[in-house]
């Protein structure tokens, strides 16, 4: 197939884009590379070197033979060169990346909220928009989150998108209907996923579209297969408070001496899936395309689910690194379960990848290996959900400002 990667620079968009042209599809890229503006702004690198995105696509078709193709396009404010673009080439698939995907970021002050709301919402709906107008069957594979649940405790498993209800009819009847799971983001983050929901609900039953719409679980780990082909084919690994996963970010505090952050009592339960796992599942997604004229297809895209502080003592004893228990920048319950059904993966053949502590200890030498590119005053999380919880974080985990008074 010719296969559009929007966002194809990315954490996921990069190892997807060499895992499909390994398999033989013909690759376009399109990025805008506002993530790593972002790392400008916010001061901070990927803990991996990461080369240019050309440089990275001429060492791919150096050690594969294969062409990924690079189109410089933003998809929130260039709709008539993206409808172009559409119209010239006609993509098979779509898989939509192109959306800032922290929610730390997006809670960091009002202009964070709003770029994030302008950026993520605009994107999805230009590209929607835009395979209308040209009149294209592609079919779309979007990257959201499982963060459109919400972390609420219900004592019953989420279903993969959609729930079955009875509703009580004036005549006194139960009528059924299958809804989309109520919205309960968490950050203006989850919440630009949850109206990603709605747009991509609506142009599949206004205009036949054919989407399927990914519920993502936290990613971790670093390489995968085709990653590990060329040093400068390296995926990025951030480690800072905005944009560095749980996992990833206790394995690196783990590999530089820095206390484990966690940040509240560590109730909170989370649902995570391997980088490698994540690419195998956006493959299955693009085999197996919803129908003309059907509703969205909805997979829940996790293999576990695992409380933070379990995560963090796990670590701490495989390291032997003490963990700091900190004040929770973010405004959730401090407690939660969360049952998830991924039952539509596991159909179609995907074998997951749980946490070993083999890949764990991998990760630990990845990150020492490049330990001398950390910022460690970047690794606290400082961006708060409101204006009364950011008087109470700690930004400073190692103790540097008392032991430099004492």
């Amino acid at each position: 197939m010719k296969i559009a990667v929007m966002g194809g620079d990315g954490f996921v968009g990069w190892p997807t884009s060499l895992h499909l042209s390994d398999a033989g599809h013909d690759v376009h890229i399109i990025d805008n590379l506002s993530r790593r503006w972002i790392d400008t702004e916010l001061g901070v690198q990927s803990l991996t070197p990461m080369d240019s995105i050309q440089e990275r696509t001429r060492i791919w078709q150096a050690e594969t033979g294969r062409r990924i193709h690079f189109h410089l396009i933003d998809l929130a404010k260039d709709y008539e060169i993206l409808k172009q673009w559409l119209a010239d080439e006609r993509p098979d698939a779509i898989i939509h990346f192109a959306e800032q995907r922290a929610a730390p970021y997006s809670m960091k002050s009002d202009r964070h909220k709003n770029y994030t709301v302008d950026n993520n919402v605009s994107a999805t709906h230009n590209l929607l928009n835009a395979i209308v107008e040209v009149g294209l069957d592609s079919h779309i594979v979007h990257l959201g989150t499982m963060g459109v649940y919400g972390y609420s405790t219900v004592g019953a498993a989420i279903p993969e998108g959609y729930l079955p209800v009875d509703i009580t009819a004036v005549t006194g009847e139960k009528v059924s209907q299958e809804i989309l799971y109520p919205a309960n983001p968490g950050s203006i983050y989850h919440m630009t996923k949850c109206l990603d929901q709605l747009l991509f609900a609506f142009y599949a039953k206004n205009d036949g579209l054919r989407i399927t719409d990914l519920h993502q679980g936290i990613v971790w780990g670093t390489h995968t297969e085709q990653t590990k082909r060329h040093p400068q084919l390296i995926n990025r690994f951030d480690y800072d408070g905005d944009y560095g996963t749980v996992l990833n970010r206790f394995l690196i505090q783990a590999a530089i001496g820095y206390p484990l952050t966690v940040h509240g009592v560590g109730g909170q339960t989370r649902a995570f899936i391997h980088i490698q796992d994540s690419v195998r599942c956006i493959e299955l997604a693009l085999k197996n395309p919803p129908e003309r004229n059907s509703r969205v297809e909805i997979f829940n895209q996790m293999t576990e689910t695992h409380r933070v502080r379990d995560l963090a003592k796990m670590i701490s004893e495989m390291s032997g690194t003490e963990i700091a228990w900190l004040p929770n920048p973010r405004k959730e319950a401090p407690e939660n379960e969360l049952i998830v059904k991924n039952d539509k993966f596991i159909a179609l053949g995907l074998d997951p990848i749980t946490l070993k502590e083999g890949l764990l200890e991998e990760i630990v030498e990845i990150a020492k290996k490049y330990a001398y590119r950390v910022d460690r005053s970047r690794v606290p999380a400082v961006s708060a959900w409101t204006k009364d919880i950011a008087s109470t974080i700690n930004r400073d985990p190692e103790g540097k400002s008392l032991k430099s008074v004492s």
